[in-house]
């Protein structure tokens, strides 16, 4: 009984120890389909996060992959169905700056240039929190103040 209990505890401790492997998002397909805007505003958000992960670790190769995937999210996004009416104002202004931004960041992983993709990645977390489907009234009352 106590192995059985040492062996759970112990990968229990190895199971919070080992991080949670990141499961890549496939591209979306080219064929014109339309998709929800909470789904691509999801996709898009992990895509960022992602890209800052492979940033803050130098993998170029890995940012630049993030960048042509924030880069065609931007694109569906602009297409999206289900689109907030907050949102509809700013979709096309918002996407296209993404789409942009993106390619920035695509050509800094490319030169590996730290200065570029930082600039890159700010202009992109900005524009993907400017999508967001809450207008941060609800979260800001939330907080404990002080």
């Amino acid at each position: 009984m106590i192995r059985l209990l040492l062996c759970g505890t112990l990968l229990l401790a190895l199971g919070c120890a080992i991080p949670a492997e990141r499961v890549p998002l496939r591209p979306l397909p080219e064929n014109g389909q339309v998709l929800p805007y909470a789904e691509l505003l999801t996709r898009i958000r992990a895509q960022a996060s992602a890209a800052n992960e492979a940033f803050y670790l130098d993998h170029w190769n890995d940012l630049e992959d993030m960048a042509k995937g924030i880069e065609q999210t931007s694109r569906f996004l602009s297409k999206a169905e289900e689109v907030p009416e907050k949102n509809r104002k700013i979709l096309a202004e918002v996407t296209d700056a993404l789409s942009k931004s993106a390619q920035k960041l695509q050509e800094a992983a490319a030169k590996h240039s730290v200065k570029d993709a930082t600039n890159a990645l700010q202009q992109i977390n900005s524009k993907v929190r400017d999508l967001r489907l809450t207008d941060g009234t609800e979260e800001s009352s939330n907080r404990p103040k002080g």
